[in-house]
């Protein structure tokens, strides 16, 4: 028996066949989008030198995409030169076409003239100049072999002069690729126009905003697009006309089938409608004219906005209603098989016609609406006809529209319910749901809705009774009001403001920087959350603390430039210590880079400080033109930056007296520095303050070489670092003496008393006693004058400590012990830094002596307990984000300024107008012999004994000589921690001795003293 095949149903239906075909498009398009954001990384990044078919090299290949884009990219290039654009330009726009189903039938008729379009863009850019850098790796033009052939025949065809022909053909070409292109990429002439409208109704109204904003009349641009709308309206009211036209002869035809239908068995199907529980709407004659009439639901919606969601949703096709069939009275299992095919197929054929009839959707108002998926089948209900419904409801508006259902409508000779409807009503309803609030209308499936009885003329809704509102208390407001005063100028600020104004008369033939030749804090924009963003922050923060456990309430919130904390009054008996461990989970739970938790010193609470979104930048000019930078009476003033409620922190380096950095590289250590020099350089003239700048690294501090406050070139050899400390030490010992004779305790006293001699015109005398009479055996005494001479301050900048300590750490450590035990009262200062904060460059013995400390960002708890004693660094954000601990224990966070290099430049450039810088000789060179060895002395560098080598220092040398069988300065040095000099004398002594041979010509020393046995 043969297998019938004529009479089996589909393996899939309609819609899913539809479902799957949109599917496979939209995974095309994806796949054309992700091809031309290929092929457009692959010919932006292209570069002659790239390995390729042609070129054959070692070196890596620059292309984004690898040596395979360079050897596709090259090629292209070489073919038709810059038209290579127009692949990635195709291959992206009907990418999104077929993802977003707009015209993606054109495709095949358009696509096969891309050879074309990209022909005309070669020949451009062929007319183009190239520049000296492609004439220079390349032997062919901006177009490409194929644009150069093509431009060569065209010009010894034309019979005009070559400039005036390339001029042209760059005009005409030009034309072309924009006519092909368009044409290739699938645009229709509906598509341009709506973007020419768009494009001009934009230029329109962006005109007239910027004519409002500057105050001017722009009654011109606003005429114009009251024209458009003018225009649009009419081009609504047209449409309308013909809507209802449409609507009018939709009903006519409904009553006129309803009349045959009338005469139709009992049993037949009953036709389905769409019913909602809102206003009516009036019916078209075909739901497939929705279908085959594209144009009309595209110009449903003409004005700008209204088409806005168009740009992204695409339309949807109307799909053809699937019928659940029912099951009919008539039973038709006697009939044979071939009877009950084609009596099924009639049935089939007869309900499909009535559906078409009956089913009648508004051209404008598709039932589904979407972006990514398909339209939901439609499940029609075939139940029995009811009685007819002869009485028209009226409408009454429903504060929320339900979804639609499906409901049946009688099969009498009576015309729908709402085929009497309004036309005008059911237009502006349509419109109304699709145009201003975009729903997307539904069935519901497999729901039926009973007819409900229709009364004449219903009762009026009554509106609903308000229920009595319970009084309830306001929240408490937590948020501190963010007043950002301005700061109070200093004398300098006002005084350059008003140019006229002599600021400064202290300094005859130096005059200090101008502060405008820093940014100004106006060219920074002032970001901050608003009251109701920072209280539901408080709030949420609330909640995430009482989810660890941790009950206590915000009491306030304190926003800044760059974090706001948020203050926290623990319930009784919570530990500080336990919220304090929660900073990484707070953190976490908040989406926030860091949270910093810690107590306020002086009050109940506890402080979270978590960053804001937008970040401030912190401008050294807004802090050195402030009243307590410019008129504060500190001797060595720093600007350190902002504190977390964004007012100026500035510190007196004079009574730290000494301040440590550590930070990890790029934490904003180095920024801060240059700050810290700026403000001194902005303050103090070269006869108040002198500097000793140590740069191990040859980077950082190199840019102020030559200015005149320096007592030295920038130090940049570790081993002369050493000298230069040193010599710190013996200045230091020699500013002792002379205060000591002077009878003042520090470097204050000594330069009044040298200010009054100067005001009075007098010497410094000085009765000395020089020996005894040989006669009597009295004492001779002789009095010695001095000049009154100023002592400067001196502030020795060390960028980078961890390479000094690895040259020479023993030396290096004691002479920073001396200077930071000592060296305050004779006015010499220290700022140390270091980016490696571990117990081998910050020692105990370092820390003690250093007080004062700032921390940036670093990478661990421990590091910040090796810098500051307790956790919190490592929860800084970086980028001058500092924690500054005064004197005691008392922690501060602050924000450093930015300083540019540029800023930098023009500011050393300023001082050096004035002169060349004083320098010193043996600050670098070194005192002579006798005093070195006295300042070893004070250091304890020299253990004591004699010079015959039985110190213990050379005694430990020798040992590790004769042990090891090495010997070579470089080693003595490793082996002991000294510096090289010292290191280079021991040999010396040893092979005086004649312990060790000299060097030969490889300097290489024989060990002569017999290892012990």
């Amino acid at each position: 028996m043969a297998f019938q095949t004529r009479g089996r149903e589909p393996l899939l239906d309609s819609t899913t066949a539809e479902a799957i075909e949109k599917r496979g498009k939209e995974l095309l398009g994806i796949g054309l989008v992700v091809l031309g954001v290929m092929a457009a990384m692959m010919i932006g990044s292209y570069t002659p030198d790239d390995p390729n078919w042609m070129l054959a090299t070692d070196a890596p290949a620059q292309n984004w995409l690898g040596r395979m884009g360079a050897s596709l990219a090259a090629p292209l290039f070489m073919i038709v030169g810059w038209g290579a654009w127009g692949l990635a330009l195709v291959l992206l726009v009907w990418g999104l076409r077929f993802a977003f189903h707009r015209g993606q039938e054109r495709a095949m008729g358009r696509v096969i003239f891309a050879p074309i379009a990209l022909a005309f863009g070669s020949i451009y850019a062929a007319t183009l100049t190239p520049g000296a850098e492609w004439v220079q790796t390349h032997n062919f033009g901006l177009g490409g072999l194929f644009g150069d052939t093509i431009m060569g025949v065209i010009l010894t065809i034309l019979p005009i002069g070559s400039t005036f022909a390339i001029k042209l053909m760059s005009l005409l070409m030009g034309a072309g690729i924009l006519v092909f292109g368009a044409f290739v990429l699938g645009f229709t002439r509906a598509e341009l126009s709506r973007f020419g409208r768009f494009l001009l109704v934009g230029t329109i109204m962006v005109y007239a905003t910027l004519m409002n904003i500057l105050g001017r009349s722009a009654a011109g641009a606003v005429g114009a697009a009251q024209g458009l709308q003018v225009k649009q309206a009419e081009r609504r009211e047209q449409r309308r006309a013909e809507y209802e036209q449409a609507a009018a002869y939709a009903a006519e035809q409904a009553q006129a089938e309803a009349q045959v239908q009338a005469t139709a068995p009992v049993a037949a199907r009953a036709p389905m409608i769409i019913s909602s529980k809102r206003a009516p709407e009036p019916v078209v004659e075909d739901v497939m004219e929705y279908e085959t009439q594209p144009e009309m639901t595209q110009e449903a919606k003409t004005g700008l906005l209204a088409r806005m969601p168009g740009l992204i949703k695409r339309p949807d096709v109307m799909p053809e209603p699937e019928l659940v069939e029912p099951q009919n009275d008539v039973v038709l299992e006697e009939a044979p098989d071939d009877e009950r095919i084609k009596s099924k197929i009639s049935d089939v054929i007869k309900n499909r016609v009535r559906t078409t009839n009956a089913v009648h959707v508004p051209a404008t108002a598709p039932l589904t609406r979407g972006r990514g998926r398909g339209p939901d089948p439609l499940l029609l209900n075939t139940s029995r006809a009811e009685p007819p419904l002869t009485a028209r409801a009226a409408p009454a508006p429903m504060p929320a529209e339900p979804p639609l259902t499906a409901r049946a409508i009688p099969t009498a000779p009576a015309a729908p319910v709402y085929a009497d409807a309004a036309p005008s009503e059911s237009y502006d309803a349509v419109t109304e749901s699709f145009e201003a609030d975009e729903v997307n209308i539904f069935v519901e499936p497999a729901v039926v809705e009973e007819a409900l009885p229709v009364e004449p003329t219903p009762a009026p809704v009554a509106a609903p009774v308000a229920a009595p509102q319970i009084p309830v208390a306001e929240p408490k407001r937590v948020v501190m009001p963010m007043t950002r005063k301005p700061v109070p100028q200093s004398k300098q600020a006002k005084a350059e403001a008003q140019p006229a104004l002599s600021f400064d008369d202290s300094h005859p033939g130096f005059e200090l920087p101008p502060l405008s030749l820093l940014e100004s804090p106006e060219d920074s924009p002032r970001l901050h959350l608003s009251d109701e963003a920072l209280e539901e922050n408080a709030r949420m923060l609330e909640t995430v603390l009482d989810d660890y456990g941790v009950k206590g309430e915000i009491v306030a919130v304190r926003p800044g430039p760059v974090v706001t904390m948020y203050e926290l009054e623990p319930a009784p008996g919570l530990k500080a210590s336990r919220v304090i461990g929660l900073a990484d989970d707070i953190a976490r739970s908040m989406a926030a880079l860091s949270a910093r938790v810690s107590t306020v010193p002086g009050r109940s609470v506890i402080g979270i400080e978590l960053p804001n979104e937008n970040r401030e930048k912190v401008v050294l000019r807004e802090i050195l033109s402030s009243r307590d930078f410019g008129d504060g009476n500190q001797n060595l003033p720093l600007a350190l930056g902002k504190d977390i409620g964004g007012e100026p922190v500035v510190a007196n380096l004079a009574k730290m007296p000494h301040l440590l950095i550590a930070g990890t590289t790029g934490s904003g250590k180095s920024v801060a520095i240059n700050t810290m020099i700026l403000s001194l350089l902005y303050k103090l003239s070269p006869e108040d303050c002198r500097m000793i700048m140590i740069d191990p690294k040859m980077l950082e501090l190199s840019v102020y070489d030559g200015i005149p406050h320096l007592l030295s070139p920038v130090v940049t050899d570790p081993k002369k670092a050493l000298v230069a400390l040193k010599w710190t030490v013996g200045e230091m010992e020699d500013r002792y003496r002379k205060m000591s004779k002077m009878g003042v305790r520090n470097i204050e006293g000594y330069n009044g008393r040298v200010k009054e001699a100067l005001e009075k015109g007098e010497m410094f005398s000085r009765t000395v006693q020089t020996g005894f009479d040989e006669d009597t055996g009295e004492p001779i005494f002789e009095t010695e004058e001095n000049a009154p001479e100023k002592l400067p301050y001196i502030v020795v900048i060390v960028d980078e400590m961890a390479d000094l300590m690895m040259v020479a750490g023993k030396e290096i450590e004691a002479c920073i012990q001396r200077l930071a035990q000592m060296a305050r009262a004779s006015g010499i200062h220290l700022i140390m830094a270091t980016q490696r904060p571990s117990v081998d460059v910050i020692t105990g013995t370092i820390k003690a002596n250093f007080p004062t400390r700032i921390s940036f960002q670093v990478t661990s708890k421990i590091d910040s307990r090796t810098i500051l004693g307790e956790m919190g660094a490592e929860q800084l954000l970086g980028m001058g984000d500092m924690l500054y601990m005064a004197g005691g224990s008392k922690i501060v966070r602050c924000h450093g300024p930015f300083v540019s290099d540029e800023e930098v430049e023009e500011i050393v450039n300023h001082l050096k107008q004035f002169g060349e810088p004083d320098y010193v000789s043996g600050v670098v060179e070194g005192p002579a012999e006798g005093k070195e060895a006295d300042i070893d002395t004070v250091l304890g560098l020299n253990t004591g004994g004699n010079t015959d080598g039985e110190d213990a220092l050379y005694d430990t040398a020798v040992n590790i000589v004769t042990k090891d069988r090495k010997c070579s300065t470089s080693y003595i040095q490793r082996k002991l921690a000294i510096g090289y000099n010292k290191a280079a004398r021991l040999v010396e002594q040893m092979e005086d001795e004649g312990l060790v041979s000299p060097a030969n010509h490889v300097g290489k020393r024989e060990i002569l003293v017999p290892e012990h046995g």
